[in-house]
């Protein structure tokens, strides 16, 4: 097989695939009898040669794919007649400091919120498949920490975390693969859902937007943490026992 003919082979794998398709993948359709440098130097010029036309050929997390030129998005969605799904801002917010905070828990989340996290609201990105529990922090009641997912890059076309628009005053992103190759306890089942938080929808087409510009607010008006108090905890305080009006002989609850 000679190299156009191989090309026509990835070619023909790449249009037709439902999913990314990874090296690995398309190295099977030779019978892994080409080495990856040889698979990626085709597919480099195969995507050279579709950088003129209506579709891309992309790398992304999970692999290379097709799609069409951001250009054309407006004529094709005449097609469908489907609006994109909405999420509310606290959703975005949620996602914005997972994404650039990860892994974090839960009360991480709240903490830099400033509010309570609606299990509603995970539970949303979880089935969007953006986000899912990664392991367990070693503290009392071992919460869940939660990471984006190959799925969430995808989405937001992107091949790393080192691809999200930077933040200023804040680190670069941990690569993913990286992240994954930490072995971690499995996730526990996710807690009943409350009531959903009803706030103003924000598009999805502009959710790689939305996390940016929410993660960005986020450390502009968090200064650095206290290194007295980690993450997720609040600093107690402790009354003078020796004032009298401090001690009351009513129980407490203890914090």
């Amino acid at each position: 097989m000679n190299t156009d003919e191989a090309k026509a082979v990835i070619e023909a794998a790449l249009l037709s695939a439902p999913q990314p398709l990874s090296i690995n993948d398309l190295r099977r359709l030779f019978d892994d009898s080409l080495a990856p440098d040889a698979v990626r130097a085709l597919v480099d010029d195969i995507g050279f040669v579709w950088q003129t036309r209506s579709l891309r050929l992309v790398e992304l997390a999970s692999g290379w794919r097709f799609q069409t030129a951001p250009e054309f998005a407006r004529f094709l969605d005449r097609l469908t007649g489907e609006k994109p799904p909405k999420y509310s801002r606290a959703v975005m917010e949620t996602l914005a400091i997972i994404t650039y905070r990860q892994p974090v828990t839960r009360g991480d989340i709240e903490e830099i919120r400033g509010v309570m996290v609606s299990p509603q609201i995970i539970r949303t990105l979880e089935e969007r498949g953006w986000i899912e529990v990664i392991g367990h922090k070693d503290s009392a009641g071992r919460p869940s920490l939660f990471g984006t997912t190959r799925r969430f890059l995808d989405d937001m076309g992107l091949g790393a975390l080192s691809q999200l628009p930077p933040l200023e005053g804040a680190g670069s992103p941990v690569e993913l693969p990286l992240q994954q190759a930490i072995e971690f306890e499995p996730p526990a089942e996710a807690v009943a859902a409350d009531e959903a938080v009803a706030e103003q929808g924000i598009d999805e087409t502009k959710a790689i937007d939305g996390v940016a510009h929410e993660a960005e607010a986020d450390a502009s008006s968090n200064p650095e943490p206290d290194p007295s108090h980690p993450p997720g905890e609040f600093p107690q305080v402790v009354s003078d026992l020796r004032d009298p009006a401090a001690v009351s002989p009513e129980p407490r609850e203890l914090p």
